[in-house]
């Protein structure tokens, strides 16, 4: 099926109510993308799910970015193939819906809407009622999906609850299994988790570990991250921290919140956010009170600053109940 392959997952086209930004940070990893697969002899690409973030419908600014991204794709290998990840369909427990359904028309995409095998490579969609049963009986060397596998850190940094299904101990055969689908870049055995294009959001707060991967199937060789240097960052700091003339946390498209831990007046809290966005081409700077910090919980580590799907995502993990199921729990809740 290839002989060397470029790979990347969970782009989310759409996301932030279709902000234009997002979507010109993505048009601008996939040219990225490219350059560095070029740049690797990779002739296939590969992507692992989640292309749109909205399942219900499509912008059609965002629409405009992802057919232009497509044609590049499609015209920069020799195959280029992509599967639907959950995001991607309308329904989370059918595939015949999906918002991806029109790039099968673009010259040099293929998209794969059910589990397929070429040679030793299986290319696994979203997975839907007891289709994870077969996984354990896939012969194939390297395979490649959109997979939800227990102990692995959800997008909200909790352990993925057992849930009955799908686990890691299915894939006895494989040598590699990639995937998309949880946004933190992590490896356990054989299982890979790629980790999302970029960083999307403060759950990604200094972990800037993101871009593609390089798989030489040719000369059986190991996986090789490539991060991608000028993607969006996030950082959660405190406003002495920022202020120190020692500090380099400020970059290009950065994305910061800043805890107020020193007495400063409103004026002078304005002046230092807009001073800081002009000087360095931050794209927002976010000013927290201590005394809101303070106000929200007194045990509560504001370095980390939990956002409130977080919390609530790993207050449901917690759950310990005979009467509730917690992946049924977490699936209604990340799915309102």
């Amino acid at each position: 099926m290839f002989k060397r392959a470029a790979i990347f997952t969970d782009i989310h086209f759409g996301m932030k109510s279709n902000s234009k930004v997002h979507n010109a940070d993505c048009e601008e990893f996939v040219d990225w993308y490219i350059e560095q697969a070029k740049a690797n002899n990779c002739e296939t690409g590969i992507f692992c799910g989640d292309w749109h973030h909205n399942r219900s419908s499509v912008n059609l600014s965002t629409l405009d970015s992802t057919i232009r991204s497509l044609e590049k794709l499609g015209k920069a290998f020799d195959n280029f193939y992509m599967f639907d990840g959950n995001h991607d369909l309308f329904y989370k427990d059918r595939r015949d819906i999906s918002s991806t359904k029109f790039a099968r028309h673009i010259p040099g995409i293929t998209l794969v809407d059910e589990y397929t095998e070429f040679d030793d490579v299986a290319l696994v969609p979203w997975l839907v009622g007891d289709e994870w049963k077969n996984i354990e009986k896939s012969k194939s060397k390297y395979m490649f999906g959109h997979f939800e596998l227990p102990t692995f850190l959800m997008n909200a940094h909790v352990q993925m609850p057992e849930h009955g299904d799908l686990r890691a101990t299915h894939f006895v055969n494989q040598k590699y299994v990639f995937s998309g689908h949880f946004h933190k870049r992590q490896v356990k055995g054989n299982i890979h988790y790629i980790g999302n294009a970029f960083p999307h959001n403060y759950s990604d707060a200094w972990d800037d570990k993101r871009g593609m991967v390089v798989l030489d199937r040719e000369n059986d060789g190991e996986p090789q991250y490539i991060d991608w240097d000028n993607c969006p960052k996030y950082r959660t700091v405190k406003l002495s921290e920022l202020l120190d003339p020692d500090n380099t946390i400020i970059k290009d498209k950065m994305y910061l919140r800043v805890a107020i831990d020193i007495p400063i007046s409103y004026e002078e809290a304005s002046f230092i956010k807009e001073t800081y966005i002009k000087q360095h081409d931050c794209r927002e700077i976010t000013l927290i009170p201590q005394k809101q910090i303070d106000e929200i919980s007194t045990e509560l580590d504001i370095s980390k600053f939990e956002s409130v799907d977080e919390i609530v995502s790993r207050e449901i993990v917690a759950i310990e109940s005979d009467s509730f199921n917690q992946k049924t729990l977490l699936d209604i809740y990340l799915n309102l």
